[in-house]
């Protein structure tokens, strides 16, 4: 081992400092150990507090009473009731649920809220009963007529009606009465509502219905006319069913029941002999036929000057 050299300056230096660290030390520790002066009471250590044992359904605990000191038995006994539990924590098996991977919910259908349909009250049946008209139907394009009225409970006050429009009414009595219809009110074929109105609109009767027919019609056609020096015109009519020529004059009565009145280039005139209904017939060229005299051909005339 070297000696340390002292007459090197640094180190006596490093020797003095090695001296005073040691004092240092030996003085801390005497002072740890052993302290300086005044008896002092070595420290007990301090037991620690068990914290307060949960307690167990059907349990009671008692704690000291009158001051008294829990037994050092009974600290032992809580200390093993504080021992760690374990918990195996393995979970139950349970059985998959049968189920359809495909079964979906569906909502219910809606329930419609039902429509009550109030019941109808019945209609109070009119106060003037309207039984039958006379006549029943008639012809268009015919003149003017009476349209005679039958049923029951009829007053003065009552009007016939014809599609709304009022008749000139004459009351006969409590079960008749009669109206005047213009030839205008029929001038076309259809169905004409007939009904009994006063005008304060108490006193009415259920609507009736009257026909108007369309009325016949010659079923002739007009295809020639031939002039003669006395000026005694001859209309060709063509019958439309068999397609034969007819010749006509004035006065002459054709299919049983057309008059002719009139003839001329541009049309006929014809009148029904029953419902005296005016027809016209106005020239056309008609179907071709063999019977048509227009179609036959015309002989040649020779002229006086001819030479044979």
């Amino acid at each position: 081992m070297e000696l340390v050299d002292l007459n090197r300056p640094g180190e006596k230096k490093k020797l003095i400092w090695a001296a005073v660290l040691g004092v240092v030390a030996f003085i801390f520790l005497y002072w740890t150990f052993f302290g300086f002066g005044g008896s002092s009471r070595p420290s007990r250590p301090v037991a620690a507090t068990a914290s307060p044992t949960p307690q167990r359904p059907g349990v009671t605990q008692q704690g000291p009473q009158n001051g008294q000191q829990q037994p050092p038995d009974r600290i032992e006994d809580l200390s093993l009731s504080l021992r760690e539990i374990v918990y195996p924590g393995s979970i139950p098996s349970v059985a998959e649920p049968r189920r359809n991977i495909f079964a979906y919910y569906e909502p219910p259908p809606p329930v419609k809220a039902e429509i009550s349909t109030p019941t109808p009250t019945p209609t109070p049946p009119p106060p003037v009963l309207l039984a039958s008209v006379s006549p029943s139907n008639v012809y268009a394009k015919t003149g003017d007529f009476t349209l005679e009225v039958a049923g029951d409970k009829f007053s003065p006050d009552l009007r016939v009606y014809m599609d709304g429009r009022e008749l000139p009414t004459k009351y006969k009595g409590p079960q008749q009465m009669s109206a005047s219809v213009t030839a205008s009110s029929i001038a076309n074929a259809g169905l004409r509502k007939i009904e009994l109105k006063s005008p304060d609109g108490r006193l009415y009767s259920a609507p009736m219905q009257f026909t108007v027919a369309p009325a016949p019609t010659p079923n002739y056609s007009y295809v020639g006319i031939l002039s003669t020096v006395p000026r005694v015109d001859i209309a060709y009519l063509q019958d439309r069913a068999n397609k034969e020529i007819v010749n006509a004059q004035r006065g002459d009565v054709i299919g049983g029941r057309f008059r002719v009145t009139s003839i001329s280039e541009k049309e006929v005139v014809v009148v029904d002999t029953t419902l005296k209904i005016r027809h016209t017939l106005a020239m056309t060229e008609g179907e071709k036929s063999a019977s048509n005299p227009l179609t036959r051909p015309t002989p040649r005339v020779d002229a006086e000057d001819d030479e044979p």
